[in-house]
């Protein structure tokens, strides 16, 4: 590779720098020597443009059509008028975003210059902005962040038709199009194979890893400790496929079934479902023994965390979540946290010894999975040693995304 490394154009529908995979990829880049640039959401208070740690930001403002978020006994009728506001909402939002993206990328050529355009899915829909500019001869990395497809099919419980076509061929175009495909496990990188059909030697595996500076010892919350109580914690995404109202029919049943009322769990992060959630809380009575925050700051987040016994991963077994790699397993590892979870693949192969696996889907066999670990510290503290070591050795961002730089220099090695 040439001493003048190329310039590099992300585009994440999401803000940023909150997006952690995104903001992980852009800093270890620009520390590499290449020059980044990223198109992004633009949340409340935050600036057009502006340079975060290096990086050149440029944000547009969301755009939401309708609520899309799936209801609870919606009926058939109800189900189907959700789809036709999805499909509505979802193709004016991803249009709105993909147009944007293409306007800016041109205005962002003209003025400052780029050489590669890596965009992060979802949207699918992006190698479209790509298109023009590989005409160009820039080249286009695809960042395989989720399935569309089957997000679509675990969200909606929906088994096919013209909605996953769709879905399927804008996964092709992106696939087809990009030089280089990056995918989070080694399921996605079949699928890509398989499915895409790339060439193996152009998919580079970069895992989802928390950054080291987040492994630091935080200060254990006070609050949650002078309860003296056995806390639990969850931290993640709250949306109608990520499982969270698995966890609270859980606790239900270890609250109420199993009479264990020596636990407080804090349920930390927002999503499409957070109302819905606690209004599910409410109905199952879980007041005494249950906090669900929203959004959090950074500084709470780890408290909360660094205070917790056992952390839990509620994410039920689905299209999605089986082939799946969660961030949130490698930050309780990082921070010595025996984790009870579903038994998914891909969890197990991140979690391995860390984690006490149940039944996928069974919410009573998971309140006995964290009953077990309340009940033992001993095997607590092995499991938390466990998965610290194997972030340590394996698992943590300065080890999996090496394999990001090595995409990049595939492409001009």
């Amino acid at each position: 590779m040439s001493n003048k490394r190329p310039r590099i154009l992300m585009l994440v529908e999401n803000c940023y720098p909150q997006d952690t995979r995104v903001r992980n990829e852009a800093n270890l880049l620009a520390a590499a020597g290449y020059r980044v640039l990223v198109i992004a959401w633009r949340k409340p208070g935050q600036l057009f443009t502006e340079k975060v740690n290096g990086v050149r930001v440029y944000r547009l403002r969301p755009f939401e059509m309708f609520n899309k978020t799936p209801a609870r006994n919606a009926g058939a009728l109800g189900t189907f008028c959700l789809k036709v506001k999805s499909f509505l909402g979802y193709m004016a939002e991803y249009g709105s975003f993909t147009g944007s993206c293409l306007v800016l990328s041109f205005y962002i050529l003209m003025k400052e210059g780029f050489d590669v355009l890596h965009a992060h899915n979802p949207p699918d829909t992006l190698f479209l902005v790509a298109l023009p500019f590989k005409l160009l001869g820039k080249k286009f990395v695809f960042d395989h962040h989720d399935l569309s497809p089957e997000l679509y099919q675990s969200r909606y419980g929906a088994k096919g038709g013209f909605y996953s076509w769709l879905l399927h061929l804008f996964e092709s175009g992106s696939l087809g199009l990009a030089d280089v495909t990056i995918a989070t496990n080694e399921s996605y990188k079949q699928i890509q194979i398989s499915r895409g059909r790339r060439d193996p030697k152009t998919v580079f595996v970069v895992r989802n890893g928390p950054d080291g500076s987040r492994m630091a010892g935080a200060v254990p919350s006070a609050r949650l400790r002078a309860m003296k109580r056995t806390i639990l914690c969850y931290i993640g995404a709250m949306n109608p496929q990520d499982g969270v109202d698995y966890l609270f029919r859980s606790l239900h049943y270890l609250y109420y079934n199993l009479n264990r009322t020596d636990f407080y769990c804090v349920v930390m992060g927002s999503g499409d479902s957070l109302e819905d959630l606690r209004a599910l809380a409410k109905e199952l009575q879980l007041e005494a023994c249950l906090e669900l925050t929203g959004f959090v700051s950074e500084e709470d987040l780890l408290s909360n965390l660094a205070a917790a016994d056992i952390c839990v991963d509620p994410d039920p077994s689905s299209p999605l979540n089986d082939v799946s790699t969660w961030i949130k397993i490698m930050e309780y590892m990082a921070f010595r946290k025996p984790i009870v979870t579903f038994a998914l693949k891909e969890t197990r192969f991140s979690a391995q010894e860390a984690a006490l696996y149940v039944p996928p889907n069974d919410e009573k066999a998971f309140a006995m999975g964290i009953a077990k670990l309340m009940d033992d510290p001993t095997l607590r503290k092995k499991m938390g040693d466990f998965g610290r070591g194997r972030v340590e050795r394996e698992l943590q961002w300065s080890i999996v995304g090496k394999n990001l730089l090595n995409a990049y220099e595939s492409m001009y090695g």
